[in-house]
């Protein structure tokens, strides 16, 4: 299943003798323990000697000193150095504040700091909404967590988070232009989190939550939303479900399936799964199976915790029990947010014809792509190397821009769903095809679109 990525990029530095074979003999070494070179340069060159810079993709850190331990074997090779190019990214961190306005003399500095700067805060002391106008605020995002649920990393506290957070913020600017900011709470209990949101909200525009694990984060959105007067918006939730349903849309017309007479399985009741099934059911389908650990969510279940309740409160209208294999039955789509393998292609086949198969779990997927493929008519990860990627990086630049932009106090589920047919939407009919339901991370049309569609659904519900 893994293959070489550049997430285990790595470059080594070796010195090797200055025959006609020496690059053969290196590029041999790398390709038979399964590396991918993608650069090969020459640094130095003597006459007894050539010093040469291997780039190459790996598919986790031992296949990498796999890789390094390859071509120091090799006679007379030595290698020098080895550099890991992710971590070469992440030194002294990804972001960086800087001015919008020049300081090249006093009088710059007396407008942008005393004496000037004490009119403005007079301004918006007599008028608190001239913050929006006249601060940071006005395009600023908090992205808080608590490092207890970070990736797939599980709870590795604020710090260890801190580099994911950091990622955030960069792909705020460079989609959306949103100037984002870390906020790594050191604390997990609810009221601490919570206060110190309330506490450090006059700053920002709108608050985007991060990586905090379920049950929690239902409790933590919901009071927030409650206290604040800008958007809260948990984007391992809402972003994930927005995309999932943009996508689905997309999967469904090309299949030739209206979703008012599917059935779809969601394997994954925690923040992702729970979100996804809500903004679904705003499409109307036949039935949602939600299915967690002990099989499927049914209202008879015991130990039922609110979340789940509310759940099976409105899906499974036949009131099923029973294992993911057997919900897969006469299933049109199954969306999982969950755990690796959890099934092969032996239950793909027990569903509908032309079953689309959303396998999102990261890094490695509820069956392997190549597994469902075999009967599944359209299949999608969270993962690049495949296509169909369903990433939050559709979503979440583009919804607070257009949140900032409508200078809205909310978020509701109006502009969610928004925000998921503007993702539909920019994949126009003619390219839409099974590899092809969700545009590119990179598609500059994106952002726009789905910023628009939600400053126009804020603006119609203030």
């Amino acid at each position: 299943m893994p293959v070489p990525g550049p997430g285990y990029s790595i470059t080594i530095r070796v010195e090797a003798p200055p025959s006609a074979s020496a690059a053969g003999d290196l590029t041999s070494a790398v390709g038979r323990v399964g590396g991918v070179i993608t650069a090969f340069d020459v640094v130095e060159s003597h006459p007894d000697g050539v010093v040469f810079d291997i780039t190459c993709n790996a598919m986790s850190e031992n296949h990498a000193k796999d890789i390094t331990a390859a071509l120091s074997v090799l006679p007379d090779v030595v290698v020098r150095k080895v550099s890991d190019r992710t971590f070469l990214v992440h030194l002294g961190g990804k972001i960086e504040v800087s001015s919008k306005v020049a300081l090249r003399n006093r009088d710059d500095l007396s407008r942008a700091y005393t004496p000037g700067v004490a009119r403005v805060c007079q301004a918006i002391a007599a008028n608190p909404e001239d913050a929006r106008r006249l601060t940071i605020k006005r395009n600023t995002v908090a992205v808080v967590t608590d490092g207890s649920a970070v990736l797939g990393l599980g709870n590795i506290g604020p710090a260890a988070a801190l580099p994911v957070m950091e990622g955030k913020a960069a792909l705020f600017k460079k989609f959306a232009g949103v100037d984002a900011w870390p906020v790594c709470l050191d604390t997990q209990d609810t009221e601490e989190i919570i206060r110190a949101v309330e506490l450090i909200a006059p700053v920002y525009g709108g608050i985007n939550l991060e990586d905090i694990a379920a049950p929690r984060c239902f409790e933590i959105e919901a009071r927030l939303r409650e206290k604040l007067d800008i958007p809260v918006f948990h984007d391992d939730q809402h972003g994930t479900a927005i995309v999932v349903v943009g996508a689905l849309r997309n999967a469904l017309r090309v299949v030739g399936k209206d979703i008012g007479k599917c059935k779809i399985v969601v394997c994954g009741v925690g923040a992702a799964g729970s979100a996804i099934i809500r903004l679904l059911l705003h499409q109307k389908p036949a039935d949602v199976l939600a299915v967690d650990i002990h099989g499927i969510v049914h209202s008879g279940r015991d130990n039922l915790d609110s979340n789940l309740e509310q759940i099976a409160s409105c899906t499974n209208v036949e009131g099923r029990s029973g294992s993911l294999h057997e919900a897969l039955v006469g299933a049109d789509v199954f969306i999982g947010v969950s755990a690796p393998n959890l099934f092969g292609a032996e239950q793909v086949a027990t569903m509908n014809s032309d079953a689309v198969v959303f396998a999102l779990a990261n890094p490695d997927p509820e069956i392997d792509p190549v597994e469902a493929q075999q009967h599944a008519a359209i299949v999608a990860t969270g993962r690049s190397d495949y296509p169909n990627q369903i990433n939050n990086v559709l979503a979440f630049p583009g919804v607070f821009r257009g949140l900032l932009d409508a200078h809205a106090n909310t978020i509701t589920d109006t502009m969610l769903v928004a925000a998921a047919n503007a993702i539909a939407d920019v994949v126009e009919p003619e390219r839409l095809n099974a590899s092809f339901i969700v545009p590119s991370v990179f598609d500059s049309a994106v952002a726009p679109a789905v910023a628009e569609a939600v400053r126009k659904a804020a603006i119609g519900e203030n």
